[in-house]
């Protein structure tokens, strides 16, 4: 994939537009980055490598540059927003959603069909990640979106994917998403996919099971999928599907049952018997269960037509509503659609390329810390602005999470432009420490929500003292036992990333010693891993688990000669690579051996080094080997390259490039690495 100008996905209208937008509105933003830095310095070019002696005052250029590179991305309206790309099963599926509703229309196609096919492999496959495997799921969906496209079977590039699929099991073996998606237009057997009967909706919070034991992104998708399931819906297929297939006479090849012993064997057992029970289940209970299921997609409708902000839930409550008799103009359905719609992020090219997600919140207050931090004054015009944007987006209604916390008042912030059921926690700690560096003009104002948010955050610690992303106490296991649960995590449960950044915005707000906090930091301590380093749930690996949680240790008053953080320290100096950057594969979620290691990066070289400067190394030739890094692979505008995908969505399942993690994430390091730690203003305390 080629890196791409990406701060051009706004709420509403084509990318092209809001980037023209954004560059005229922040011309003067742009002029006086100099200025926003410490009100004194001027920018100016960066050539080369820094000389010995020299790296100061080249980092300091570069992070001057790199403010100004910022500050143009910067909305008028006070955002950020960077693409977030993941693979091609977005595209694939929103063409076969379009085909299933009969609105599939030529220059969509077309876009698409340019956009996938840029993505294949030279053995005609497609990757989950940049630079990663072939994956069957992901091979089969873009294969089947190019024969909707046009590209026939016998095509090169066709046959090179057909032929791999096919040494791969074929459809068969490819996760149940995928032949949901094949069984809409009869490329597979329904009967041959996990039940999942619509009754589940009644069944109650403290039961095992209920749709509150799953993740929220979970929860959003198989309840509307339970509708899908149970109508069995079958559209006329264009064309036939016989070249995936291993043996096209026996396509749907029947498994053998693993051990009643095990639990896949119990729950595989579970599946047959709910395939009897669907040949038996009362119509009228059904019919109620399925009209249960409908209020509860409609009720968690977002006011910008969406579900949870992000596109596949949107996609099966598209469909399951569209099952249960709402036509395509009925106004949630226009609504849904038109959502859809803004996930399109268009390219030079003419290629269309489905966000599964947008993350305007997380990449605002991720650009307000990396400008505050290094040195735009906390009254700058953009800092106000983003401020008052993110006040603007704060979430003052209770959702799905007040099932487990149901006392709780509601406060904090989510990840999207609309998404007020499913505020989250790491959000609300980073865009409260976002906050904290602006010297608004309504301190009140900003008080009150932070307060809100934090007294928000501190309900949602689940018992052993840490906190997961959404939910409380999300830690069943079962849910990710069920057959139908094969495409990655389905439930929350706390994380050290999360948990880090928690901590650390409670001890800038002077919570330090609050039990609540020392808790989660004990929870910190007791999850190092022997190596000296921490898991990373939520970004690529463990150099994101300890770039988020070296920094929390010392906000929170561990000592820099403590033992956990002389381990950590320890652990990412073995694992720098040799030009002075750090990277991590994404097979790490699967292979101890890529633990630490993979191609530099400069998100991954920038978590590194934020590690480094809070455990006290500035000086050490780890760090100022890593900043040297950082300013002789910055480009000419001030901005860096990243193909490489450094967000996480499941571990190893699902990956993500957020294309703005290469600007926000150098530009903090930097910053601190020239002006030493940051500055919060207004904090409470108590």
């Amino acid at each position: 994939m080629t890196a791409t100008t990406d701060g051009s996905a706004g709420p509403m209208g084509p990318p092209a537009a809001a980037a023209s937008e954004t560059t005229t509105d922040t011309t003067t933003d742009t002029a006086s980055a100099a200025t926003a830095l410490h009100g004194t310095q001027e920018a100016g070019a960066l050539g080369g490598a820094p000389q010995a002696g020299d790296l100061d005052e080249a980092a300091a250029k570069a992070a001057e540059r790199s403010v100004a590179h910022l500050l143009g991305r910067q909305d008028a309206e006070g955002w950020w927003k960077g693409d977030l790309e993941t693979n091609v099963t977005m595209d694939a599926e929103d063409l076969l959603l379009r085909q299933f509703l009969g609105i599939l229309d030529p220059d969509t196609t077309r876009a698409a069909a340019l956009h996938i096919r840029g993505e294949q492999r030279e053995d005609g496959t497609w990757a989950t990640f940049y630079g990663g495997p072939g994956e069957l799921s992901a091979t089969i969906e873009a294969y089947v979106a190019l024969r909707l496209a046009g590209d026939p079977p016998d095509a090169p590039h066709m046959a090179r994917a057909s032929a791999w699929i096919r040494a791969r099991g074929g459809i068969a073996e490819a996760r149940v998403f995928t032949r949901i998606w094949l069984a809409l237009f009869g490329w597979w057997r329904w009967d041959d996919l996990p039940e999942l009967p619509p009754e589940l909706v009644f069944l109650p919070s403290w039961f095992p099971l209920n749709i509150y034991d799953f993740g929220c992104w979970a929860r959003q998708t198989i309840v509307p999928l339970t509708v899908v399931s149970a109508k069995r819906p079958v559209r006329p297929a264009p064309f036939p599907l016989d070249e995936l297939h291993t043996d096209p006479a026996r396509p749907n090849p029947r498994k053998p049952l693993a051990s009643a012993a095990s639990w896949d064997g119990f729950f595989q057992r579970v599946d047959k018997g709910l395939h009897l029970y669907r040949k038996i289940a009362p119509r009228r209970l059904r019919k109620i269960a399925m009209n249960v299921a409908a209020r509860w997609i409609v009720e968690r409708q977002e006011n910008d037509g969406c579900w949870g902000g992000i596109q596949p839930p949107a996609v099966y409550s598209v469909i399951a509503l569209h099952l249960l008799g709402y036509d395509l103009e009925h106004p949630v359905m226009r609504a849904g659609l038109e959502s859809l719609d803004r996930f399109a992020v268009w390219r030079e090219d003419g290629a269309r390329m489905i966000e599964a997600c947008q993350s305007p919140v997380w990449d605002t207050c991720l650009a307000t810390i990396a400008l505050a931090d290094a040195g735009v004054r906390p009254d700058h015009p953009a800092l106000v602005r983003a401020a008052d944007w993110m006040l603007g987006e704060e979430i003052v209604r209770k959702g799905d999470w007040a099932v487990r916390r149901p006392g709780l008042p509601p406060g904090g912030w989510a990840f999207e432009f609309h998404n007020d059921n499913y505020p989250d926690i790491d959000d609300t700690a980073e865009v409260v420490l976002a906050l904290r560096r602006v010297r608004h003009p309504d301190p009140a104002r900003l008080n009150a929500a932070v307060a809100r948010g934090t007294r928000w955050t501190l309900g949602m610690q689940s018992r052993n003292g840490a906190w997961g992303a959404f939910d409380a106490d999300n830690t069943s296991a079962l849910p990710n036992r069920l057959p139908f649960c094969d495409f990655g995590e389905v439930i929350d449960p706390p994380s050290a990333d999360v948990t880090a950044h928690v901590v650390e915005m409670l001890a800038y707000e002077g919570r330090a010693q609050d039990p609540r906090t020392r808790r989660g930091l004990d929870w910190l301590l007791a999850e190092q891993e022997p190596c000296g380093a921490w898991f990373g749930r939520w970004g690529v690996n463990y150099v994101y688990g300890t770039g988020s949680v070296v920094p929390a240790l010392t906000a929170a008053g561990l000592p820099t000669a403590h033992p956990a953080i002389r381990r950590a320290v320890a652990w990412l100096e073995s694992v720098q690579n040799e030009d002075g950057g750090w990277g991590e594969d994404l097979r790490s979620y699967r292979e101890r051996k890529w633990i630490g290691h993979g191609t530099s990066t400069a998100s991954q070289t920038a978590w590194a080094l934020i590690a480094l400067l809070a455990a006290g190394e500035r000086e050490s030739d780890a760090v100022r080997r890593g900043v040297a890094w950082l300013v002789e692979t910055q480009r000419e505008d001030g901005s860096w390259d990243e193909p490489y995908f450094t967000g996480t969505g499941f571990p190893w399942d699902f990956s993500i490039n957020y294309h703005l993690y290469r600007q926000v994430f150098p530009l903090t390091a930097l910053g601190r690495y020239v002006n030493g730690e940051p500055v919060l203003h207004g904090l409470e305390g108590g």
